[in-house]
């Protein structure tokens, strides 16, 4: 739902990657580029509302929102990073948890547009 919502506003390089075999903590990390603060604040939002109205998921916590570089919204089992382009390529996450899987959004139900 998180990534699906982060494309439907304009979310950029949308991964979704399984990393409950190198983390006792969390299951999926999703990762996603924003073009602006303003664009970061909206996905943000958007996603908090589909969790919570959609799934019943009620989030953990956030960081970075008042700053808008790197956002985290955890809702415990999954982890949404949203992220500006150079704090994205910068921090470099999918290194950083490449013994993860990235899976495939088509095996999520979710075209991505190119």
């Amino acid at each position: 739902m998180a990534a699906r919502v982060a494309l439907e506003n304009n979310g950029k390089d949308v991964v979704v990657i399984d990393v409950c075999g190198q983390s006792a903590e969390f299951d999926l990390f999703v990762l996603v580029t924003g073009q602006s603060r303003r664009q970061l604040h909206a996905i943000s939002e958007q996603i908090d509302d589909a969790l919570e109205k959609g799934m019943g998921e009620k989030r953990d916590g956030i960081e970075g929102y008042d700053e808008s570089r790197w956002i985290v919204l955890d809702y415990g089992s999954v982890v949404v990073h949203l992220f500006d382009e150079e704090t994205r390529e910068f921090y470099d996450l999918e290194s950083l948890w490449a013994d993860g899987t990235v899976i495939p959004l088509p095996e999520l139900g979710i075209e991505q547009a190119d």
